[in-house]
């Protein structure tokens, strides 16, 4: 049997479940390009409107993704659930879990709001902060929301449903859009509101999403079940920590991994304005294709819970791989772009000479952690779906705080690499969470096996 034919049912399955993901990662990517794009545009050569984006994005987004990451956790104990048929467990997870996670939207805005003062002690350009605050108070409202959507969407995730979360997000994202070009250049009869303008189109955009998937659940008889008897008094502190145990080490993972990515874009407010625009855009190219590993890293966590709650080892095992098969073929894709189109791709998002030649270097060199990037993404889906996640933490603890932003540092501005040294430090971090990732795996699979 060929090596393709072997593997062609598995990458069949990954990909069913992978492609809506894909194509809702795809659109919310979408619209962060068409919100720098439009925000560059808005700006023209002077950098300061992209760096300020930058900047208030990169403060939000630390307590976003650490929030994010605790929802992740709902989609493998309902993934496993599912395929046992206990229905009323799933039912009380996903109630409590829309009443944790909102209230935890609630509290983690309320401490994005508390640190705005800090936000000039970070060492960014004065001007630069005082333009990134109404747009980041404006992302800081929709957290709750947020929250919200992530609760129903990490459910419908666990019982292999990913195409609502997609017709929802091309909804969101259209809106977004479109509020965008309404609220930054002030058309329509809107006042122009620039930078600030860009935060108010997400924050309605993410209202619409929460609506409309709750929605959906009110409409569908059979989703609407879950919901039966929906009351505060349901509340249950065994459920939360069965959330908390599973969501708090993913959480912490996607923390220090983005706080690397965070303090990488605070370290390059150091070296200026220039820097600061030259990594927005490669950044947002490089999320952009990251989306993808995403996606494939969340297929990967609805087959392996599903293979583990049915208890097939083998099965999980040809699943891991044909993954890994996949993301491997995408990001050597996503690598050879990166590297051809280097001078091209920042000319797209600015006309500032210095910018386009910084990014056009950082570009080769986040060519170069694409494969180590897609490879440690898809093993954290694997852990998280056969419910190995607390060794997740100390190992995203050693490659992103350990060694990606000391090795960052060091080379940018000891050694005088500037803002590649600093890319240089992720391409580290990145290949030993994969390396370390990957030999945690097999170690596993080889347990379950004998387990069961």
């Amino acid at each position: 049997m060929s090596f393709f034919a072997r593997y062609k049912e598995q990458y069949r399955q990954n990909l069913i479940l992978a492609l809506p993901v894909v194509l809702t990662q795809l659109g919310q990517i979408f619209t962060q390009v068409v919100d720098n794009l439009m925000v560059g545009h808005y700006g023209g050569s002077e950098p300061e409107p992209l760096a300020a984006v930058s900047f208030g994005g990169s403060v939000f987004m630390i307590l976003f993704l650490t929030s994010i990451g605790v929802a992740l956790g709902l989609t493998p104990l309902i993934g496993e659930l599912y395929v046992q048929g206990d229905r009323r467990r799933s039912s009380a997870l996903l109630q409590n879990g829309i009443l944790f996670y909102v209230l935890l939207g609630v509290v983690v805005s309320s401490v994005q709001t508390a640190v705005v003062p800090l936000m000039y002690c970070l060492g960014q350009p004065v001007d630069v902060v005082d333009m990134a605050i109404p747009y980041y108070r404006m992302l800081v409202m929709s957290m709750p929301f947020v929250m919200l959507f992530f609760a129903f969407k990490q459910f419908l995730e666990g019982v292999g449903n990913t195409k609502v979360e997609l017709a929802v997000t091309i909804v969101a994202n259209l809106a977004n859009c479109v509020l965008n070009y309404m609220f930054i250049f002030g058309n329509m009869g809107f006042r122009e509101m620039g930078v600030e303008g860009a935060g108010l189109g997400t924050l309605l955009s993410r209202v619409l999403a929460a609506v409309l998937i709750v929605g959906y659940f009110v409409w569908r008889a059979d989703y609407r079940a879950y919901l039966h008897a929906f009351a505060m008094r349901h509340f249950s502190l065994r459920d939360v920590r069965s959330l908390l145990c599973m969501g708090l080490p993913i959480s912490a993972q996607m923390f220090l991994e983005s706080s690397a990515f965070i303090g990488t874009g605070i370290m390059m407010g150091w070296m200026g304005k220039e820097a600061i625009s030259a990594n927005q855009i490669v950044n947002t190219m490089s999320t952009s294709a990251f989306m993808i590993v995403m996606s494939i890293g969340a297929a990967t966590t609805i087959r392996t819970s599903h293979c583990y709650g049915r208890r097939d080892i083998d099965e999980l095992a040809m699943a891991v791989k044909a993954s890994y098969h996949l993301v491997l073929a995408w990001n050597t894709f996503a690598a050879i772009i990166f590297i051809s189109l280097c001078g091209l791709l920042p000319t797209f998002f600015t006309s500032n000479a210095e910018v386009i030649h910084i990014a056009s270097s950082l570009f080769i060199f986040a060519a170069l952690f694409q494969l180590s990037d897609g490879v440690q993404n898809v093993s954290v889906g694997v852990l998280r779906g056969i419910q190995d996640v607390k060794i997740i933490m100390p190992i995203a603890f050693t490659a992103y705080w350990l060694l990606n932003l000391p090795v960052g540092y060091l080379l940018a501005f000891t050694f005088g690499m500037g803002p590649t040294g600093m890319y240089v430090g992720y391409i580290v971090g990145l290949s030993v969470a994969a390396v370390l990732m990957i030999r945690r795996i097999r170690r596993r699979i080889r347990f379950l096996r004998i387990l069961f």
